[in-house]
């Protein structure tokens, strides 16, 4: 039996690098027989976490609403989930960086997100891979706290310009993640 593998983007390019991994995962994974969901965080809006701590008192996992509300219940349903994103000042992208900070909900609601498989799919424009520390090393944080198990990552630099990853073996990569779920 598949699984659901929720892929939360946060690219606002629609045919660039990281939506081009994207891709290639989603299409290895559904090869699988698993079902791909895909929320992109950067063409949604979702503010910042209030830390109201009032998260489902109203019934919505984030009292404040916005598009986290509608891919909320995807991160619960979900068996796995991927993070994929590009490398912005060193870090995550604010749009996908809200969605991960409302993951907080979870916590106060005492929703079950515990024991999932996740996995990171993140580019750079630098052709250093350390300058993807900044995405690395929160994700491996964040799957410590929620209690995630890392299944991998694909971590590609030297790409900038939409296509750039074609000339990279990025997406075969992000295929062969599809083999870890």
């Amino acid at each position: 039996m598949g699984k659901k593998i929720l892929v939360v983007n946060g690219s606002p390019r629609k045919n660039g690098n990281t939506a081009r991994m994207v891709k290639a995962f989603a299409e290895a994974s559904e090869a699988k027989g698993n079902t791909v969901v895909e929320f992109n965080a950067a063409l949604s809006n979702i503010g910042g976490c209030h830390a109201c701590e009032t998260c489902y008192k109203s019934g919505k996992p984030c009292t404040y609403d916005d598009d986290f509300n509608t891919v909320a219940p995807d991160f619960l349903e979900a068996d796995a989930i991927v993070f994929a994103a590009p490398t912005y000042w060193y870090s995550f992208p604010g749009q996908i960086k809200n969605a991960i900070d409302k993951c907080y909900s979870f916590a106060i609601g005492q929703k079950p997100i515990g024991g999932k498989d996740v996995a990171l799919i993140a580019c750079c424009e630098e052709k250093d891979p350390a300058v993807m520390d900044g995405l690395s090393l929160p994700f491996d944080r964040i799957a410590a706290l929620l209690k995630w198990n890392i299944v991998g990552k694909v971590l590609v630099p030297g790409v900038l310009r939409e296509g750039d990853v074609d000339k990279t073996d990025g997406c075969s990569q992000a295929a062969a993640l599809a083999e870890k779920f």
